[in-house]
């Protein structure tokens, strides 16, 4: 299996605890999921990686590499969120995704279906 890893955005810590909330009783089985960092490091997000990857049975050493592979090649991107996140205040959270690419295409083929 391949994974992917993406940046999204910020959010209102409130409006991502309620939009997890909504996804995880709407599509409990989804294989995308979606992480929260008050900081904007890669000890952050691999911090949060570990913890997703043996609830979706996940290997965690791929989803690792595919967080620093991401890491290693998306400066400006990571530059970017940042400085947004940084913008935002203390109140937020800089959103991201980790999904396995097929359940992730899955995801979006449902969207064009509803």
């Amino acid at each position: 299996m391949k994974y992917t890893f993406e940046l999204l955005g910020v959010s209102p810590v409130l409006t991502f605890f309620n939009e997890q909330q909504k996804l995880r009783e709407e599509q409990p089985q989804a294989k995308v999921e979606y992480l929260a960092n008050r900081d904007c490091t890669l000890d952050a997000f691999l911090g949060s990686v570990e913890d997703v990857c043996p609830t979706k049975g996940w290997p965690g050493d791929k989803v690792v590499e595919t967080v620093i592979n991401f890491w290693m090649n998306n400066a400006e991107n990571i530059h970017y969120w940042n400085s947004r996140l940084k913008d935002a205040g203390k109140d937020s959270l800089l959103v991201a995704r980790v999904a396995d690419i097929s359940g992730l295409r899955s995801t979006f083929e449902s969207l064009l279906d509803a």
